[in-house]
């Protein structure tokens, strides 16, 4: 089945036309869904849109663009809500040095916050990080040295170090609509030397539309795109994409049972 393991559909972008979206990525294909929480303040509404589909599952956690809003939160607070149901996993959550919108000291603690509350709640955690690869790699070493926890990397973009790290640290990848940019060659080389049995598919909608469909709004219903280009890259039958994604993608959200046949 097809799965769309980071969407945004909470976003103003499709306020106009989101059971629309929703619809069409069913049409498509698109199984399964994961609705990802970039701040706490938009939780209720994320968590509505689980609530009120049962092929939307959720995430709770702050992105690293808002951490600067959230230096008191703790992982009790956000395995409090994790507790909810249709809640799988912990984040969007990390580092984002790109653009420095919250102080990195206070991006790292935020983050390790995360993490904890992702042991508390023995849940995934998805993992946002741009231009921090050093200090993400050794943030990740040291709290799996601590004791461990599940990550995702997920739109993986950053360097072939950090992703040797990574995996060697036992995490998991998602690919999206960048592996199909005419640019992003270098993303494609790390693509094809992930681990096999770790790369899951997404399409961050309504960001980072995949070719043909670049530079537009992004929507689920486009992930098949994204299977299309992780397929070549790997050198995989579709067939065989959208099997070992589909097994990953379960092994990895272990709390989201398993459709028969899927």
């Amino acid at each position: 089945m097809l799965i769309d393991s980071h969407v945004n559909l909470h976003a103003h972008q499709f306020d106009e036309d989101r059971d629309d979206v929703i619809a069409r990525a069913r049409d498509a294909g698109v199984g399964l869904m994961v609705e990802i929480s970039d701040r706490l303040a938009t939780f209720e509404a994320t968590h509505a849109l689980a609530m009120a589909n049962d092929d939307i599952w959720c995430t709770v956690g702050v992105h690293p663009h808002e951490a600067r809003h959230y230096e008191d939160l703790t992982a009790a607070r956000l395995a409090e809500l994790a507790a909810r149901p249709r809640v799988i996993g912990i984040g969007e959550c990390g580092l984002d040095f790109h653009y420095d919108l919250s102080p990195r000291d206070v991006q790292a603690a935020v983050f390790r916050q995360h993490i904890e509350a992702a042991r508390l709640t023995r849940l995934p955690l998805v993992v946002h990080t741009r231009e921090a690869d050093q200090v993400m790699g050794d943030i990740l070493a040291e709290e799996q040295a601590k004791a461990p926890f599940v990550f995702l990397m997920h739109c993986y973009t950053s360097g072939p170090e950090l992703a040797v790290r990574a995996a060697e640290l036992g995490g998991w990848f998602s690919v999206s609509g960048i592996a199909t940019f005419k640019a992003a060659s270098e993303v494609r080389q790390i693509i094809a030397a992930m681990p096999a049995d770790r790369i899951i598919i997404e399409t961050d909608c309504p960001y980072l539309a995949p070719v043909p469909h670049r530079g537009r709004r992004n929507e689920p219903a486009y992930v098949g795109h994204v299977l299309d280009k992780l397929a070549e890259i790997r050198g995989w039958t579709r067939d065989d994409a959208e099997a070992r994604t589909t097994d990953a993608f379960f092994r990895l959200f272990d709390r989201i049972p398993r459709p028969e046949g899927a």
